[in-house]
Protein backbone atom coordinates (compact mmCIF):
# COMPACT_ATOMS: atom_id res chain seq x y z
CA UNK A 1 0.00 0.00 0.00
CA UNK A 2 1.50 3.29 -1.10
CA UNK A 3 0.31 6.87 -1.50
CA UNK A 4 1.31 8.80 -4.62
CA UNK A 5 0.76 12.44 -5.50
CA UNK A 6 -0.36 13.36 -9.00
CA UNK A 7 -1.64 16.38 -10.89
CA UNK A 8 -5.45 16.44 -11.00
CA UNK A 9 -7.15 16.53 -14.38
CA UNK A 10 -7.87 20.14 -15.37
CA UNK A 11 -11.58 19.39 -15.79
CA UNK A 12 -11.93 17.01 -12.84
CA UNK A 13 -14.90 18.75 -11.19
CA UNK A 14 -17.36 18.80 -14.14
CA UNK A 15 -16.12 15.33 -15.09
CA UNK A 16 -16.98 13.65 -11.78
CA UNK A 17 -20.14 15.71 -11.32
CA UNK A 18 -21.28 14.44 -14.71
CA UNK A 19 -20.70 10.91 -13.39
CA UNK A 20 -23.13 11.48 -10.52
CA UNK A 21 -20.81 12.92 -7.86
CA UNK A 22 -22.66 16.24 -7.56
CA UNK A 23 -21.15 16.77 -4.10
CA UNK A 24 -17.55 16.69 -5.39
CA UNK A 25 -17.12 20.08 -3.71
CA UNK A 26 -19.09 20.45 -0.50
CA UNK A 27 -19.32 22.18 2.84
CA UNK A 28 -17.25 20.79 5.70
CA UNK A 29 -19.14 21.21 8.99
CA UNK A 30 -15.89 20.59 10.87
CA UNK A 31 -14.13 23.42 9.03
CA UNK A 32 -15.32 27.00 9.02
CA UNK A 33 -13.24 27.76 5.92
CA UNK A 34 -16.13 27.14 3.54
CA UNK A 35 -16.50 24.63 0.70
CA UNK A 36 -13.70 22.18 0.01
CA UNK A 37 -12.99 19.41 -2.47
CA UNK A 38 -14.53 16.17 -1.26
CA UNK A 39 -13.28 14.31 -4.35
CA UNK A 40 -9.49 14.58 -4.25
CA UNK A 41 -7.47 13.23 -7.17
CA UNK A 42 -4.30 15.11 -6.26
CA UNK A 43 -3.18 11.77 -4.82
CA UNK A 44 -4.10 8.11 -5.03
CA UNK A 45 -3.35 4.85 -3.22
CA UNK A 46 -1.70 1.89 -4.89
CA UNK A 47 -2.12 -1.72 -3.76
CA UNK A 48 -0.61 -4.99 -4.88
CA UNK A 49 -2.91 -7.80 -5.99
CA UNK A 50 -1.91 -10.05 -3.05
CA UNK A 51 -2.81 -7.22 -0.65
CA UNK A 52 -6.27 -6.86 -2.17
CA UNK A 53 -6.86 -10.61 -2.21
CA UNK A 54 -5.91 -10.81 1.46
CA UNK A 55 -8.22 -7.90 2.31
CA UNK A 56 -11.07 -9.57 0.45
CA UNK A 57 -10.65 -12.63 2.65
CA UNK A 58 -10.64 -10.43 5.76
CA UNK A 59 -13.84 -8.63 4.70
CA UNK A 60 -15.74 -11.84 3.98
CA UNK A 61 -14.59 -13.42 7.24
CA UNK A 62 -15.65 -10.32 9.18
CA UNK A 63 -19.06 -10.44 7.51
CA UNK A 64 -19.55 -14.05 8.62
CA UNK A 65 -18.45 -13.17 12.16
CA UNK A 66 -21.01 -10.37 12.18
CA UNK A 67 -23.83 -12.68 11.11
CA UNK A 68 -22.85 -15.07 13.90
CA UNK A 69 -22.95 -12.14 16.32
CA UNK A 70 -26.48 -11.22 15.19
CA UNK A 71 -27.59 -14.81 15.73
CA UNK A 72 -26.11 -14.68 19.23
CA UNK A 73 -27.83 -11.38 20.11
CA UNK A 74 -31.22 -12.59 18.87
CA UNK A 75 -30.91 -15.98 20.58
CA UNK A 76 -29.86 -14.48 23.92
CA UNK A 77 -32.11 -11.38 23.57
CA UNK A 78 -29.27 -8.97 24.32
CA UNK A 79 -31.12 -6.02 22.82
CA UNK A 80 -30.60 -3.79 25.86
CA UNK A 81 -26.87 -3.75 25.08
CA UNK A 82 -27.82 -2.02 21.81
CA UNK A 83 -30.08 0.47 23.54
CA UNK A 84 -33.13 -1.32 22.11
CA UNK A 85 -35.81 -1.56 24.77
CA UNK A 86 -39.13 -1.32 22.89
CA UNK A 87 -40.53 -4.88 22.88
CA UNK A 88 -42.41 -4.21 19.65
CA UNK A 89 -39.16 -3.30 17.90
CA UNK A 90 -37.13 -6.17 19.33
CA UNK A 91 -39.86 -8.59 18.27
CA UNK A 92 -39.69 -7.22 14.73
CA UNK A 93 -35.87 -7.52 14.69
CA UNK A 94 -36.00 -11.11 15.94
CA UNK A 95 -38.64 -12.17 13.43
CA UNK A 96 -36.83 -10.32 10.66
CA UNK A 97 -33.66 -12.29 11.46
CA UNK A 98 -35.47 -15.61 11.63
CA UNK A 99 -37.03 -14.94 8.21
CA UNK A 100 -33.97 -13.29 6.69
CA UNK A 101 -34.02 -15.61 3.67
CA UNK A 102 -37.39 -14.14 2.70
CA UNK A 103 -36.25 -10.49 2.66
CA UNK A 104 -33.91 -8.73 0.26
CA UNK A 105 -30.63 -7.52 1.73
CA UNK A 106 -28.24 -5.76 -0.60
CA UNK A 107 -25.06 -4.14 0.70
CA UNK A 108 -22.88 -2.87 3.54
CA UNK A 109 -19.53 -1.21 4.22
CA UNK A 110 -16.77 -2.13 6.66
CA UNK A 111 -14.45 0.68 7.77
CA UNK A 112 -10.94 -0.65 8.37
CA UNK A 113 -7.60 0.67 9.53
CA UNK A 114 -4.81 -0.69 7.33
CA UNK A 115 -1.27 0.45 6.66
CA UNK A 116 -0.07 -2.23 4.25
CA UNK A 117 2.03 -3.91 6.94
CA UNK A 118 0.00 -5.13 9.91
CA UNK A 119 -3.41 -6.81 9.87
CA UNK A 120 -6.45 -4.71 9.00
CA UNK A 121 -8.50 -3.68 12.06
CA UNK A 122 -12.26 -3.21 12.12
CA UNK A 123 -13.56 0.22 13.12
CA UNK A 124 -17.25 -0.35 12.33
CA UNK A 125 -19.76 -2.01 10.01
CA UNK A 126 -22.53 0.07 8.43
CA UNK A 127 -24.91 -2.39 6.82
CA UNK A 128 -28.08 -0.27 7.00
CA UNK A 129 -27.43 3.07 5.28
CA UNK A 130 -23.84 3.16 3.98
CA UNK A 131 -22.89 6.00 1.63
CA UNK A 132 -19.71 6.92 -0.32
CA UNK A 133 -21.05 4.39 -2.81
CA UNK A 134 -21.26 6.43 -6.01
CA UNK A 135 -17.67 7.62 -5.86
CA UNK A 136 -16.43 4.09 -5.12
CA UNK A 137 -18.45 2.46 -7.90
CA UNK A 138 -18.14 4.95 -10.74
CA UNK A 139 -15.92 8.08 -10.75
CA UNK A 140 -12.84 6.35 -9.35
CA UNK A 141 -13.16 3.58 -11.98
CA UNK A 142 -13.44 6.13 -14.80
CA UNK A 143 -10.50 8.07 -13.30
CA UNK A 144 -8.36 4.91 -13.44
CA UNK A 145 -9.37 4.13 -17.02
CA UNK A 146 -8.37 7.64 -18.09
CA UNK A 147 -5.18 8.08 -16.07
CA UNK A 148 -3.90 4.48 -15.77
CA UNK A 149 -5.51 2.40 -18.52
CA UNK A 150 -3.22 -0.58 -17.88
CA UNK A 151 -4.06 -0.80 -14.17
CA UNK A 152 -6.84 -2.54 -12.28
CA UNK A 153 -8.99 -1.65 -9.28
CA UNK A 154 -10.73 -3.40 -6.42
CA UNK A 155 -14.13 -2.53 -7.80
CA UNK A 156 -16.91 -4.82 -8.99
CA UNK A 157 -19.58 -2.81 -7.22
CA UNK A 158 -21.86 -1.97 -10.12
CA UNK A 159 -21.98 -5.45 -11.56
CA UNK A 160 -22.52 -7.05 -8.16
CA UNK A 161 -25.31 -4.62 -7.21
CA UNK A 162 -27.21 -5.34 -10.42
CA UNK A 163 -26.69 -9.07 -9.93
CA UNK A 164 -27.89 -8.81 -6.33
CA UNK A 165 -31.20 -7.27 -7.39
CA UNK A 166 -31.55 -9.92 -10.08
CA UNK A 167 -30.99 -12.77 -7.59
CA UNK A 168 -33.50 -11.34 -5.12
CA UNK A 169 -36.28 -10.30 -7.48
CA UNK A 170 -38.34 -13.32 -6.46
CA UNK A 171 -38.47 -11.97 -2.89
CA UNK A 172 -40.13 -8.72 -3.95
CA UNK A 173 -43.93 -8.38 -3.80
CA UNK A 174 -45.89 -7.31 -6.90
CA UNK A 175 -45.63 -3.69 -7.96
CA UNK A 176 -42.78 -1.19 -8.08
CA UNK A 177 -40.05 -0.84 -5.48
CA UNK A 178 -40.02 2.67 -4.05
CA UNK A 179 -36.60 4.22 -3.42
CA UNK A 180 -36.70 6.78 -0.62
CA UNK A 181 -34.27 9.38 0.70
CA UNK A 182 -34.65 12.34 3.04
CA UNK A 183 -34.81 15.95 1.90
CA UNK A 184 -32.79 16.79 4.99
CA UNK A 185 -29.61 15.92 3.05
CA UNK A 186 -28.33 19.36 2.01
CA UNK A 187 -25.39 18.14 -0.10
CA UNK A 188 -27.37 15.69 -2.23
CA UNK A 189 -25.34 12.62 -1.24
CA UNK A 190 -28.29 10.59 0.04
CA UNK A 191 -30.43 11.59 -2.94
CA UNK A 192 -27.79 10.61 -5.50
CA UNK A 193 -26.91 7.37 -3.68
CA UNK A 194 -30.58 6.40 -3.69
CA UNK A 195 -30.88 7.30 -7.37
CA UNK A 196 -27.83 5.18 -8.15
CA UNK A 197 -29.20 2.15 -6.31
CA UNK A 198 -32.52 2.72 -8.07
CA UNK A 199 -30.65 2.63 -11.38
CA UNK A 200 -28.97 -0.69 -10.50
CA UNK A 201 -32.39 -2.16 -9.66
CA UNK A 202 -33.81 -0.94 -12.97
CA UNK A 203 -30.91 -2.53 -14.81
CA UNK A 204 -31.93 -5.78 -13.10
CA UNK A 205 -35.38 -5.44 -14.65
CA UNK A 206 -37.21 -4.11 -11.56
CA UNK A 207 -39.88 -1.41 -11.81
CA UNK A 208 -39.04 1.48 -9.48
CA UNK A 209 -40.46 4.76 -8.15
CA UNK A 210 -38.45 7.51 -6.47
CA UNK A 211 -39.86 9.28 -3.41
CA UNK A 212 -38.75 11.45 -0.48
CA UNK A 213 -39.23 10.01 2.99
CA UNK A 214 -41.20 13.14 3.86
CA UNK A 215 -43.70 12.33 1.10
CA UNK A 216 -44.59 8.88 2.39
CA UNK A 217 -48.13 9.02 3.77
CA UNK A 218 -50.26 6.79 5.96
CA UNK A 219 -53.74 6.02 4.69
CA UNK A 220 -56.15 6.52 7.56
CA UNK A 221 -58.66 3.93 6.34
CA UNK A 222 -56.37 1.02 5.50
CA UNK A 223 -53.40 1.81 7.75
CA UNK A 224 -51.11 1.35 4.76
CA UNK A 225 -48.19 3.49 3.65
CA UNK A 226 -48.88 5.29 0.36
CA UNK A 227 -47.02 7.55 -2.06
CA UNK A 228 -48.12 10.91 -3.49
CA UNK A 229 -50.37 9.12 -5.98
CA UNK A 230 -52.12 7.31 -3.12
CA UNK A 231 -50.51 4.11 -4.36
CA UNK A 232 -49.85 1.45 -1.71
CA UNK A 233 -46.10 1.20 -1.05
CA UNK A 234 -45.62 -2.54 -1.19
CA UNK A 235 -41.81 -2.43 -0.95
CA UNK A 236 -39.35 0.37 -0.33
CA UNK A 237 -35.58 0.77 -0.22
CA UNK A 238 -34.83 3.53 2.27
CA UNK A 239 -31.59 5.43 2.75
CA UNK A 240 -32.84 6.43 6.17
CA UNK A 241 -31.62 4.76 9.39
CA UNK A 242 -33.88 2.33 11.17
CA UNK A 243 -33.28 4.11 14.47
CA UNK A 244 -34.73 7.30 12.94
CA UNK A 245 -37.67 5.45 11.43
CA UNK A 246 -38.66 3.98 14.77
CA UNK A 247 -38.71 7.44 16.39
CA UNK A 248 -41.08 8.95 13.83
CA UNK A 249 -44.72 9.75 14.53
CA UNK A 250 -45.76 6.82 12.35
CA UNK A 251 -43.57 4.31 14.23
CA UNK A 252 -46.52 2.32 15.68
CA UNK A 253 -47.97 1.83 12.21
CA UNK A 254 -44.49 0.99 10.92
CA UNK A 255 -43.82 -1.71 13.51
CA UNK A 256 -47.26 -3.17 13.03
CA UNK A 257 -47.04 -3.30 9.25
CA UNK A 258 -43.60 -4.59 8.31
CA UNK A 259 -43.59 -7.32 5.68
CA UNK A 260 -41.32 -10.07 6.94
CA UNK A 261 -42.15 -12.33 4.04
CA UNK A 262 -45.46 -13.53 2.69
CA UNK A 263 -47.73 -10.79 4.07
CA UNK A 264 -50.04 -9.08 1.58
CA UNK A 265 -51.11 -6.05 3.61
CA UNK A 266 -47.80 -4.65 4.77
CA UNK A 267 -44.65 -2.97 3.50
CA UNK A 268 -41.35 -4.71 2.78
CA UNK A 269 -38.45 -2.48 3.92
CA UNK A 270 -34.95 -2.75 2.44
CA UNK A 271 -32.54 -3.01 4.21
CA UNK A 272 -34.34 -5.36 6.67
CA UNK A 273 -34.81 -4.58 10.36
CA UNK A 274 -32.22 -7.10 11.60
CA UNK A 275 -29.48 -4.92 10.12
CA UNK A 276 -29.99 -2.58 13.08
CA UNK A 277 -27.77 -5.06 14.91
CA UNK A 278 -24.92 -4.50 12.43
CA UNK A 279 -24.95 -0.70 12.26
CA UNK A 280 -24.81 -0.21 16.02
CA UNK A 281 -21.37 0.12 17.67
CA UNK A 282 -22.44 -2.42 20.31
CA UNK A 283 -21.64 -4.97 17.61
CA UNK A 284 -17.94 -4.25 18.16
CA UNK A 285 -18.13 -5.36 21.79
CA UNK A 286 -20.15 -8.47 20.95
CA UNK A 287 -17.65 -9.42 18.24
CA UNK A 288 -14.73 -9.12 20.66
CA UNK A 289 -16.58 -11.10 23.32
CA UNK A 290 -17.27 -13.93 20.87
CA UNK A 291 -13.87 -13.79 19.14
CA UNK A 292 -11.29 -12.59 21.70
CA UNK A 293 -7.86 -12.03 20.22
CA UNK A 294 -9.02 -12.13 16.60
CA UNK A 295 -6.31 -10.40 14.54
CA UNK A 296 -8.78 -8.15 12.69
CA UNK A 297 -10.72 -7.04 15.76
CA UNK A 298 -9.93 -4.47 18.43
CA UNK A 299 -10.79 -5.05 22.10
CA UNK A 300 -14.13 -3.35 22.77
CA UNK A 301 -16.52 -3.16 25.73
CA UNK A 302 -19.87 -1.66 26.65
CA UNK A 303 -19.46 -1.30 30.43
CA UNK A 304 -16.41 0.96 30.33
CA UNK A 305 -12.86 1.01 29.00
CA UNK A 306 -11.53 -1.63 31.44
CA UNK A 307 -7.85 -2.29 30.69
CA UNK A 308 -7.96 0.09 27.71
CA UNK A 309 -7.17 3.00 30.03
CA UNK A 310 -3.58 1.77 29.76
CA UNK A 311 -3.49 1.78 25.94
CA UNK A 312 -5.96 4.54 25.14
CA UNK A 313 -9.39 4.07 23.62
CA UNK A 314 -12.03 5.52 21.36
CA UNK A 315 -15.35 6.25 23.04
CA UNK A 316 -17.95 5.76 20.30
CA UNK A 317 -21.68 6.59 20.55
CA UNK A 318 -23.67 3.46 19.70
CA UNK A 319 -25.55 5.25 16.92
CA UNK A 320 -22.97 7.87 15.95
CA UNK A 321 -22.41 8.78 12.31
CA UNK A 322 -19.43 10.36 10.47
CA UNK A 323 -17.35 10.60 13.65
CA UNK A 324 -20.00 12.60 15.53
CA UNK A 325 -19.56 12.37 19.28
CA UNK A 326 -16.45 10.16 19.13
CA UNK A 327 -13.87 10.92 21.79
CA UNK A 328 -10.30 9.66 21.69
CA UNK A 329 -8.87 9.19 25.18
CA UNK A 330 -5.10 8.86 25.41
CA UNK A 331 -3.35 6.83 28.16
CA UNK A 332 -2.60 10.10 29.99
CA UNK A 333 -6.31 10.95 30.05
CA UNK A 334 -6.20 13.71 27.45
CA UNK A 335 -9.12 13.73 25.02
CA UNK A 336 -9.71 14.64 21.38
CA UNK A 337 -13.08 15.11 19.75
CA UNK A 338 -14.48 16.90 16.71
CA UNK A 339 -15.02 20.59 17.29
CA UNK A 340 -18.37 20.49 15.53
CA UNK A 341 -20.50 18.26 13.39
CA UNK A 342 -23.46 19.69 11.50
CA UNK A 343 -23.58 22.35 14.22
CA UNK A 344 -24.34 19.76 16.91
CA UNK A 345 -21.31 17.93 18.36
CA UNK A 346 -23.47 16.34 21.09
CA UNK A 347 -26.11 14.92 18.77
CA UNK A 348 -25.20 11.36 19.74
CA UNK A 349 -24.25 9.64 22.96
CA UNK A 350 -27.43 9.54 25.04
CA UNK A 351 -27.99 6.03 23.68
CA UNK A 352 -24.73 4.81 25.25
CA UNK A 353 -21.14 4.20 24.16
CA UNK A 354 -18.82 1.48 23.00
CA UNK A 355 -15.23 1.67 24.28
CA UNK A 356 -12.82 0.40 21.62
CA UNK A 357 -9.05 0.10 21.91
CA UNK A 358 -7.29 3.07 20.39
CA UNK A 359 -5.97 2.29 16.92
CA UNK A 360 -4.38 5.38 15.40
CA UNK A 361 -4.97 5.80 11.69
CA UNK A 362 -1.92 5.04 9.53
CA UNK A 363 0.09 8.11 8.60
CA UNK A 364 1.09 8.69 4.97
CA UNK A 365 3.02 11.97 5.05
CA UNK A 366 0.47 13.51 7.39
CA UNK A 367 -2.55 11.97 5.67
CA UNK A 368 -4.68 9.44 7.53
CA UNK A 369 -6.75 7.02 5.39
CA UNK A 370 -9.62 4.71 6.34
CA UNK A 371 -10.52 1.88 3.98
CA UNK A 372 -14.23 1.61 3.23
CA UNK A 373 -14.54 -1.98 2.03
CA UNK A 374 -17.84 -2.91 0.40
CA UNK A 375 -19.88 -6.07 0.77
CA UNK A 376 -22.65 -7.10 -1.64
CA UNK A 377 -24.56 -10.30 -0.96
CA UNK A 378 -21.98 -11.24 1.65
CA UNK A 379 -19.05 -10.99 -0.78
CA UNK A 380 -16.26 -8.42 -0.95
CA UNK A 381 -17.10 -6.03 -3.79
CA UNK A 382 -14.87 -2.96 -3.74
CA UNK A 383 -12.92 -0.26 -1.95
CA UNK A 384 -13.32 3.46 -1.28
CA UNK A 385 -10.77 5.46 0.71
CA UNK A 386 -11.56 8.45 2.94
CA UNK A 387 -8.69 10.57 4.22
CA UNK A 388 -8.10 13.39 6.70
CA UNK A 389 -5.09 15.52 7.52
CA UNK A 390 -6.66 17.64 10.25
CA UNK A 391 -8.08 15.07 12.65
CA UNK A 392 -7.41 11.58 14.04
CA UNK A 393 -11.17 11.01 13.65
CA UNK A 394 -12.58 10.41 10.18
CA UNK A 395 -15.39 12.96 9.89
CA UNK A 396 -18.01 14.21 7.45
CA UNK A 397 -15.50 16.42 5.65
CA UNK A 398 -12.95 13.65 5.02
CA UNK A 399 -11.79 13.52 1.39
CA UNK A 400 -12.35 10.63 -1.01
CA UNK A 401 -9.24 9.46 -2.89
CA UNK A 402 -9.15 6.93 -5.75
CA UNK A 403 -6.99 3.82 -5.75
CA UNK A 404 -5.61 1.23 -8.14
CA UNK A 405 -3.96 -2.19 -8.23
CA UNK A 406 -0.65 -2.32 -10.01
Amino acid sequence: MRRHTIDPRPDWQPTVEGQGLIYAVCEDPCNQGGPHAYWDESAYYEFSLPEVEALEEVVEELHELCLTAVEHVVRTERYADYGLTDPRLTAVIAESWRRRDEQPSVYGRFDLAYDGVGPAKLFEYNADTPTSLIEAAGPQWFWMEERFPGADQWNSLHERLVASWQRQKHLLPPGPVHFAHSRGDSEGEDWMTTLYLQETAEQAGIETVGIAMEDIGLDGLTGRFVDLDQRFIRSVFKLYPWEWLTEEEFAPALLGGIDLGGSTGSTLWIEPAWKMLLSNKALLAVLWELNPGHPNLLPAYLDGPRELVETGYAMKPLLGREGAGVRIVEPDGSQTRLAAWAGDPDRYGAEGFCYQQLCPLPDFDGNRPVLGTWVVDGEAAGLGIRETDDSPITHQGARFLPHLIR
